[in-house]
């Protein structure tokens, strides 16, 4: 198994156990969800406005959900090509803060073969510095 800090490479040697590269990200800025809410489309007011999140019982905004998503699509991605990507599923754990540093990281936790292609189930999560899950779900990838 490739050592845990820098992560097993994309191919037919991935087992069980294995552990992608880990995508350490920058804590969360007002600035990266006022961008996220433009290209998404999504102009909730709790991720741009901070009147708004504390009216609505917020510390300040907080980051988008899909936001997480995407670090995690990220990692994913950095690692395999698209089109590797057989399925990608996550669920929202706690709200990410500004501030808050996110790692993201994945590990295979299944290895099989569906009409002759190989694929690997991976465990995925969204952590903060502080050990909180903020997104965790699993990705289907198939293996060349």
């Amino acid at each position: 198994m490739s050592a845990p800090d820098s992560g097993v490479a994309y191919g037919d040697a991935v087992t069980i156990g294995d552990r992608l590269p880990p995508l350490a990200l920058a804590p969360l800025s007002r600035t990266t969800c006022a961008l996220f809410a433009g290209s998404s489309g999504d102009h909730n007011p709790i991720h741009i406005d901070s009147d708004a999140a504390k009216a609505a019982g917020l510390p300040d905004v907080i980051g988008h959900g899909m936001l997480s998503m995407a670090m995690l699509g990220r990692l994913l991605t950095n690692w395999a090509p698209q089109a590797a990507l057989r399925g990608f599923g996550v669920r929202f754990q706690d709200t990410t803060q500004i501030g808050d540093a996110v790692t993201c990281s994945g590990e295979v936790v299944e290895r099989f073969v569906i009409d002759g292609e190989v694929r690997v189930k991976i465990a995925i999560a969204a952590i903060d510095a502080a050990g909180s899950t903020k997104t965790a779900g699993e990705a289907i990838v198939a293996l060349p």
